[in-house]
């Protein structure tokens, strides 16, 4: 058995989603007074390799702890689109079942390629990362509750194009620049009530996500495994840093 960790590290510079704080990290112990190391820290649940909770956009959604182990492991297959969509691009269920064989109640993690834009990669472009990245929309949201699959992973900052979010009234900029280049009112493309799709649809059904992927995902890209994500169990937790593992058969 080979393990494969699909998780970014997690630190002080780690950036968190669009606008929230970054972390904070202190030391309460240091070796020689106390004769033992512990720190503080104080983050946003939506910083780094991490997974998002039904109540995080779901009324009475289940929290962190509700999510029972055995739905966090399980079979999927980790796809790889990144030849087929670019800035902007809607992630369309299309794209990902063109690759591989997708079944009913699998884990499915699609790689963009956008983890290259990491901070801690050679290529990184932070406001790329966050504001630019392929995303998706009603179609991959049904999709994903048509086929009752476990949990979705994605190596962005969000399962949701950006200008399905909050970004597009926060960066109005980058909103004029969408509308420009499709030829559209971002309203038109993303009607309000369809904003953050992505979450509020699967997770209704309880099917959550993992948003920044990364690691080593790109060496497992197109391949059938056993994969495992090991979140908090958390109660009252919207959201969770995790570690995502793929377990590939020699």
């Amino acid at each position: 058995m080979r393990y494969v960790d699909l998780t970014h590290p997690w630190g002080l510079h780690t950036p968190p989603f669009f606008g929230n704080e970054g972390p904070s990290i202190t030391y309460v112990r240091r070796f020689p007074v106390n004769h033992c190391v512990g720190m503080r820290i104080e983050t946003s649940t939506h910083t780094g390799t991490h997974m998002d909770a039904p109540m995080h956009f779901v009324p009475n959604g289940g929290d962190m702890a509700s999510i029972p182990l055995d739905r966090l492991i399980g079979e999927g297959v980790i796809v790889d689109v990144s030849n087929d969509v670019r800035e902007w691009d809607e992630i369309k269920p299309e794209h990902l079942t063109k690759h591989i064989e997708i079944r009913e109640g699998d884990i499915v993690l699609y790689y963009t390629g956008w983890d290259r834009y990491y901070y801690n990669r050679e290529t990184r472009d932070e406001e790329r990362y966050m504001c630019r990245h392929p995303g998706g929309g009603r179609d991959l949201a049904q999709w994903i509750v048509d086929m009752k699959l476990r949990w979705t992973g994605v190596d962005a900052a969000s399962a949701d194009h950006p200008m399905n979010t909050f970004i597009r009234d926060r960066r109005p900029d980058l909103a004029r620049e969408f509308e420009r280049r499709v030829g559209r009112r971002v309203e038109d493309v993303y009607p309000p009530e369809e904003l953050d799709i992505m979450h509020r649809l699967p997770f209704a059904h309880r099917i959550v996500h993992v948003e920044n992927l990364g690691g080593d995902v790109a060496q497992v890209l197109n391949r059938r495994c056993l994969i495992g994500a090991f979140p908090w169990k958390f109660e009252g937790g919207d959201a969770s840093i995790c570690r995502v593992v793929a377990f590939l058969e020699e």
